[in-house]
Protein backbone atom coordinates (compact mmCIF):
# COMPACT_ATOMS: atom_id res chain seq x y z
CA UNK A 1 0.00 0.00 0.00
CA UNK A 2 1.25 3.46 -0.84
CA UNK A 3 0.84 5.84 2.11
CA UNK A 4 1.09 9.57 2.64
CA UNK A 5 3.32 10.61 5.52
CA UNK A 6 2.25 13.68 7.50
CA UNK A 7 5.12 15.08 9.56
CA UNK A 8 3.71 16.37 12.86
CA UNK A 9 5.12 18.46 15.71
CA UNK A 10 2.98 19.37 18.73
CA UNK A 11 4.11 21.15 21.88
CA UNK A 12 3.38 19.38 25.15
CA UNK A 13 2.27 21.24 28.28
CA UNK A 14 5.70 20.60 29.84
CA UNK A 15 7.38 22.49 26.96
CA UNK A 16 8.74 19.45 25.12
CA UNK A 17 7.85 19.08 21.46
CA UNK A 18 6.34 15.80 20.30
CA UNK A 19 7.35 14.62 16.84
CA UNK A 20 5.35 11.88 15.16
CA UNK A 21 4.23 10.89 11.69
CA UNK A 22 0.65 10.15 10.69
CA UNK A 23 0.49 7.59 7.89
CA UNK A 24 -2.70 7.33 5.82
CA UNK A 25 -3.59 5.75 2.46
CA UNK A 26 -2.26 7.92 -0.36
CA UNK A 27 -5.82 8.24 -1.66
CA UNK A 28 -6.90 10.06 1.53
CA UNK A 29 -6.49 13.82 1.05
CA UNK A 30 -9.10 15.26 3.44
CA UNK A 31 -7.02 17.17 5.99
CA UNK A 32 -9.93 17.27 8.47
CA UNK A 33 -9.89 13.46 8.58
CA UNK A 34 -6.09 13.29 8.81
CA UNK A 35 -5.96 15.89 11.59
CA UNK A 36 -8.77 13.97 13.32
CA UNK A 37 -6.51 10.91 13.42
CA UNK A 38 -3.77 13.03 14.98
CA UNK A 39 -6.18 14.44 17.56
CA UNK A 40 -7.39 10.93 18.42
CA UNK A 41 -3.77 9.87 18.96
CA UNK A 42 -3.05 12.92 21.14
CA UNK A 43 -6.18 12.25 23.23
CA UNK A 44 -4.76 8.81 24.07
CA UNK A 45 -1.74 10.36 25.81
CA UNK A 46 -1.51 10.87 29.58
CA UNK A 47 -0.29 14.47 29.18
CA UNK A 48 -1.77 17.63 27.70
CA UNK A 49 -0.65 19.09 24.38
CA UNK A 50 -1.41 22.15 22.31
CA UNK A 51 -4.03 21.88 19.60
CA UNK A 52 -3.12 20.12 16.35
CA UNK A 53 -3.52 22.31 13.27
CA UNK A 54 -2.17 22.86 9.78
CA UNK A 55 0.81 24.65 11.37
CA UNK A 56 1.89 21.50 13.21
CA UNK A 57 1.00 18.84 10.65
CA UNK A 58 2.23 18.95 7.05
CA UNK A 59 2.32 16.50 4.17
CA UNK A 60 5.87 15.23 3.79
CA UNK A 61 6.06 12.44 1.18
CA UNK A 62 4.61 9.15 -0.06
CA UNK A 63 6.13 5.72 0.40
CA UNK A 64 5.31 2.02 0.35
CA UNK A 65 4.15 0.76 3.75
CA UNK A 66 5.36 -2.48 5.35
CA UNK A 67 2.80 -5.26 5.84
CA UNK A 68 2.13 -4.53 9.54
CA UNK A 69 1.54 -0.83 8.86
CA UNK A 70 -0.79 -1.70 5.96
CA UNK A 71 -2.77 -4.06 8.21
CA UNK A 72 -3.12 -1.40 10.91
CA UNK A 73 -4.22 1.21 8.37
CA UNK A 74 -6.79 -1.19 6.95
CA UNK A 75 -8.13 -1.79 10.48
CA UNK A 76 -7.94 1.76 11.92
CA UNK A 77 -7.63 4.09 8.93
CA UNK A 78 -4.20 5.41 9.98
CA UNK A 79 -0.90 4.53 11.64
CA UNK A 80 1.31 6.62 13.95
CA UNK A 81 5.10 6.47 14.02
CA UNK A 82 6.35 7.97 17.28
CA UNK A 83 9.63 9.83 16.81
CA UNK A 84 10.38 12.14 19.79
CA UNK A 85 8.85 12.95 23.19
CA UNK A 86 5.74 10.84 22.59
CA UNK A 87 5.68 9.10 25.96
Amino acid sequence: MEVSVWDTYVQRQDGKVMHFDILVPSTLTDTDVIFGFGKRYLASKSFTTRELSVNECKFCHMQQAPVQVTEDIEADGYYIIEMENCS
